[in-house]
């Protein structure tokens, strides 16, 4: 009888199973077309702003009526109480503001302090402080408006408030809602009933030389 070997490996009541190796394929997930009568699906609605987060109610601004309209030049200070966003320097650069909507509050800063120069036409919706001049140019002071400066333009027509000498070369016109506290000095000028002017008029001559 031989004697057994050390390193013989005895056999072992459980069978041992080779290992298998399966290549499984993996289906691309493609995206379902939900059909129009599908019930189950619930309509995208707005968050109540009661549920929104501080910094979601910080970035969010109504749109306001831009405090001058038309093309003119600007001096002077401007409080942001929003966001700006553009560049300036180069050429065509421009800047948009969103700003928060302002109350009628007599307390609130101007929203332009500073000099405004243009040429053609500038309406102004907003509160405006300062001076504003222009050469052939037509002023327009909305109903809303408030200008606390000296007016020195071709034509003014005031349909909100002034705080501030009007010094206009062809003509000066005042709505029947206008306010005008200062001197006016023009060639021409033309009161709605329910107009209010205290100050002074002057009558300028006109560039023909009539009176």
């Amino acid at each position: 009888m031989s004697p057994n070997p050390a390193l013989m490996r005895e056999p072992s009541p459980v069978p041992v199973e080779e290992p298998q190796f399966r290549s499984t394929v993996v289906p691309v997930a493609r995206p379902r077309r939900i059909p129009e009568d599908n019930a189950s699906v619930s309509p995208i609605r707005a968050v109540p702003s009661a549920t929104r987060s501080p910094s979601a109610k910080e970035t969010s601004f109504q749109t306001r009526v831009p405090v001058i309209t038309g093309e003119a030049t600007y001096r002077g200070m401007i409080p942001v109480d929003g966001i700006i966003s553009g560049q300036l320097g180069a050429a065509g650069s421009a800047l948009a503001i969103k700003q928060r909507s302002r109350n009628n509050s007599e307390d609130l800063p101007p929203e332009l302090d500073g000099e405004i120069t243009f040429k053609d036409m500038l309406r102004i919706n907003g509160f405006v402080a300062g001076k504003i001049f222009s050469y052939k140019g037509t002023l327009i002071v909305d109903n809303s408006a408030r200008v606390d400066a000296n007016i020195d333009v071709a034509v003014c027509v005031v349909s909100g408030t002034v705080n501030g000498d009007v010094v206009a070369e062809k003509r000066v016109e005042l709505g029947p809602a206008a306010v005008i506290n200062g001197n006016i000095s023009t060639a021409s000028l033309a009161m709605r009933p329910g107009a209010i002017f205290t100050g002074n008029c002057r009558m300028i001559k006109k560039e023909t030389g009539e009176s």
